[in-house]
């Protein structure tokens, strides 16, 4: 079995976090990866410093856009396992029109997002999924916008594969992260991820007490259930595989990277690039 180290890290004691690194080092390990094989991406946040802190490549650009460069990277090396771990503000709030369309591309990259509820780096202001009412040290009065469901955005948009799981349950985690990993395209779990230091509401105890995982007797490829399941978010949250997809990604769809030779292996004139260069002049 392959072997990921992981690093010390930068987190407050008790964050949802480390769970989420432990999860991730035991999935990839399972699956049989090697650390040169795998790509970690990330741009701004708590979250985003995971890639850090495991023996992974990485790459960490700016707050919201790495998911730009995961799909560059996928696309010029489709042998690499390209992995996006960020916040729910980098993906959702500054990235969240590449989340858009990273899912009409269905690019063969996997995205954990971890969903906090807050802006953790940045001191605790309400971010995207922030629940409606929310007190923060920000928004004194309540948080009076609506929170962003992201798993039914995603669904919606016609990702084909879309997850929910909590970092409290690392067994069912791992299992999740597994099985986006090895999916064939874009990838989404968004991970119910506790702040123990700025959201005193959606703790672990409040998670425990809610979350539930979907049974075998449900059908992930139904798209109206999945819809359905997507929008319970209450006294009872679902967590697992809320929909699945069989669909082609894209270097299926393009006529270029469907060849099969990553574009890392084409070799190209130098002149090529000087004469479009030069047309600029």
């Amino acid at each position: 079995m392959s072997n990921f180290s992981t690093h010390q890290t930068a987190w407050c004691p008790g964050c949802g976090n480390f769970q989420i690194l432990d999860s991730l080092k035991t999935a990839l390990e399972e699956l049989g990866k090697d650390p040169y094989e795998v790509l970690m991406v990330a741009g701004i946040g708590q979250a985003a410093k995971l890639p850090q802190y495991i023996s992974a490549n990485f790459f960490c650009g700016l707050h919201g856009r790495s998911l730009p460069a995961a799909v560059a990277a996928k696309m010029a090396n489709e042998k690499l396992t390209v992995i996006v771990d960020t916040g729910d503000g980098d993906s959702y709030g500054e990235g969240g029109n590449h989340f858009i369309h990273n899912i009409r591309r269905n690019v063969d990259i996997t995205h954990f997002v971890h969903d906090n509820q807050i802006y953790g780096l940045t001191k605790g202001q309400a971010s995207p999924t922030s629940m409606e009412g929310m007190v923060t040290d920000v928004q004194v009065n309540g948080n009076a916008n609506t929170p962003l469901n992201p798993v039914l955005l995603a669904i919606a948009c016609g990702a084909g594969f879309v997850a929910r799981a909590f970092s409290g349950r690392k067994e069912h985690l791992v299992s999740v992260m597994k099985e986006a990993i090895e999916y064939k395209g874009y990838a989404i779990v968004d991970i119910l991820q506790p702040c123990v230091s700025f959201n005193k509401l959606n703790t672990f105890a409040y998670y425990n007490q809610r979350v539930y995982e979907l049974g075998e007797g449900y059908d992930p490829y139904n798209k109206i259930a999945a819809m359905e399941k997507s929008m319970e978010f209450g006294e009872k949250i679902p967590i697992g595989i809320l929909y699945k997809e069989d669909k082609a990604d894209y270097h299926q769809k393009n006529p270029v990277l469907k060849a099969g030779v990553p574009l890392i292996d084409i070799e190209r004139s130098p002149d090529v690039l000087k004469n479009i260069m030069q047309d600029f002049f």
